[in-house]
């Protein structure tokens, strides 16, 4: 199916990444001589329904006035917040409703997303017109652990992974839902770590979207390797 609605995505990068271990934020950290955050932003700008990118970046961001990125003409730059709820809440506020009836959310340390996985997404949300989030069935045996004495975890039971998935990004969502949806979980104190999760706190279904493994979100330092691994990959296609 052929769509002709332009999307806009916010990226909330207001965060430190302090289990990377490094001297910056992670989102700025280099693959290929250009950051974390310049390869998230240009794959998502380089799609063809795809026309802005709001970044959600910290205050005393002290590297993104420096980065090729702080001069382009599609990125809306605003304040992030101390939470990621609360950068993508700022970043919605940004949005025209009117213009985007629909908004895409996307980590700044997930550089790998491909544009067949983000063409599947808004496809399956629009055709059912439904949010929805790209995930990866869980293919491990799961165990669900408990803390002992001097900081060790022994397992408490095997977890049933049959319908059971990993959220990634992005996630899609109405504008005005995912914004009311936000605000309301916000106001009455729940546990919000992604657009899901709010959708879900306001009773909403979302659409579990299938996805490629190589949209990695870039957390540990091993992570930068696969990562470029995957990006160099990509480029050769």
């Amino acid at each position: 199916m052929t769509f002709t609605q332009k999307f806009i995505v916010i990226v909330p990068a207001a965060g430190v990444g302090k289990r990377m271990q490094a001297n910056c934020p992670k989102q700025y950290l280099r693959i290929n001589n250009e950051s974390i955050l310049h390869h998230t932003v240009m794959r998502l700008l380089s799609h063809p329904l795809i026309t802005r990118v709001i970044l959600a970046l910290g205050e005393h961001d002290q590297y993104f006035s420096e980065s090729s990125l702080a001069q382009h003409k599609d990125i809306i730059r605003v304040k992030g917040g101390a939470e990621r709820v609360d950068s993508v809440l700022s970043g919605l506020k940004a949005v025209d409703v009117q213009a985007y009836p629909w908004v895409l959310v996307h980590d700044a340390a997930r550089p790998c997303v491909t544009h067949q996985d983000i063409d599947r997404l808004i496809s399956q949300c629009l055709e059912n017109d439904c949010g929805g989030i790209l995930a990866t069935p869980v293919r491990d045996t799961m165990k669900r652990g408990v803390a002992k004495k001097a900081g060790n975890n022994v397992i408490k039971n095997t977890v049933d992974r049959e319908q059971l998935w990993h959220a990634l990004t992005p996630q899609l969502y109405k504008t005005s839902e995912l914004t009311n949806a936000i605000e309301s979980a916000i106001e009455h104190g729940g546990s919000i770590t992604d657009e899901a999760s709010a959708i879900e706190y306001a009773g909403l279904e979302s659409l579990l979207v299938s996805a490629s493994c190589e949209n990695i979100k870039i957390t540990h330092p091993d992570d930068l390797a696969l990562a470029e691994f995957y990006l160099n990959k990509q480029s050769t296609r």
